[in-house]
C-alpha cells in the first residue's frame, strides 16, 4: 500500500470517520427534533375553536422540508432544518 503525504489537491480524505460520525449525529438529531415537532404540531391541532390550525399547518411544512432534507441528503438544508426545528415550541 502507497502512502500519500504531499496531497497538493486535497483529494483524499484524511477525516472520513469523523465526517460520517458528525453526519449521523446530525441525521439522528434532525430525526429527534422532527418528532418533537410532530408532536407539537397535534397539540396545536387540538386547540379548540381552530384557533392552532395556522401554527400546525406551518410546522408541518417545516417538519416536511426537513423530511426531504434527510431524503435528498442534504447536509446544508438538515443543518438549517435542524436549527429552525429546535426554536419551535
Amino acid at each position: 500500500m502507497t502512502s500519500y503525504t504531499n496531497d497538493p489537491l486535497d483529494f483524499l480524505d484524511k477525516n472520513a470517520a469523523g465526517t460520517n460520525s458528525n453526519q449521523a449525529d446530525l441525521i439522528q438529531a434532525l430525526l429527534y427534533e422532527i418528532i418533537r415537532v410532530k408532536e407539537l404540531i397535534k397539540y396545536y391541532e387540538a386547540i379548540p375553536n381552530g384557533a392552532g390550525q395556522l401554527g400546525a399547518s406551518i410546522l408541518t411544512e417545516l417538519v416536511s422540508e426537513a423530511y426531504n432534507s434527510l431524503v435528498n441528503y442534504d447536509t446544508e438544508l438538515m443543518r438549517k432544518y435542524y436549527d429552525l426545528l429546535q426554536h419551535c415550541d
